[in-house]
């Protein structure tokens, strides 16, 4: 299937809609549990439940709208999947909170290969979108990289120290903050090693 363009709003919602679902579910299931298949399950497992065939709805949908799925894409459908499933089937919200962790870990480890090969395997992913010099890849990708892996300490320490309140808020809106401040940090590497659509290597 050929790469087709895709609208804005509709990229929009087809990425933040299933956490948007999660916070909002969450928030009205928490203080309720029910009996179900002769075990009792609260509202996050049951909301998670709901999640995980909704990210694969959406990555399903985002694949037939633009013809393409990222390996980033991929790699969050499958951890949702095996770490969602195991919260619901062992009844057990340690396995979802985990799921941030491992997913952080597994893209800062990528992206570590990758340099630790002289290579810059972001660049692989976002030079359509940033243009840049072979160094600005690596030195951006490099504290991409450090920046998974202090998300993935900081979801650790949230989940096992703080309530199941305060891990979904931060999940919902604390991780997504983060990266979006991250990329806003990096203007002074991206405007330092920019280069025009005729100079990329």
């Amino acid at each position: 299937m050929t790469e087709k363009t895709i609208d804005p709003k509709i990229k929009a919602l087809l990425e933040y809609g299933p956490i948007a679902v999660f916070f909002l579910g969450y928030m009205t299931l928490r203080d309720r549990s029910f009996m179900i298949a002769g075990a009792e399950r609260d509202g996050l497992i049951l909301i998670t439940a709901v999640f995980v065939p909704l990210i694969m709805l959406t990555t399903f949908l985002f694949w037939r709208l633009t013809g393409k799925v990222s390996k980033m894409q991929l790699v969050t459908l499958v951890v949702v999947v095996v770490f969602g499933g195991m919260t619901i089937w062992f009844n057990d919200d340690r396995f979802i909170k985990m799921k941030p962790t491992i997913i952080y870990l597994i893209f800062a480890g990528i992206l570590g290969f990758g340099l630790l090969r002289g290579q810059s395997y972001l660049r692989v992913v976002m030079e359509e979108m940033l243009p840049l010099q072979p160094e600005g890849w690596m030195k951006l990708t490099k504290r991409l990289a450090l920046f998974f892996f202090a998300l993935a300490i900081a979801n650790e320490f949230v989940w096992r120290t703080m309530s199941t309140d305060a891990w979904v808020t931060f999940k919902t809106f604390g991780l997504t903050i983060a990266i979006f401040g991250f990329f806003m940090t990096q203007g002074r590497l991206l405007q330092t090693y920019s280069s025009a659509p005729d100079d990329r290597a």
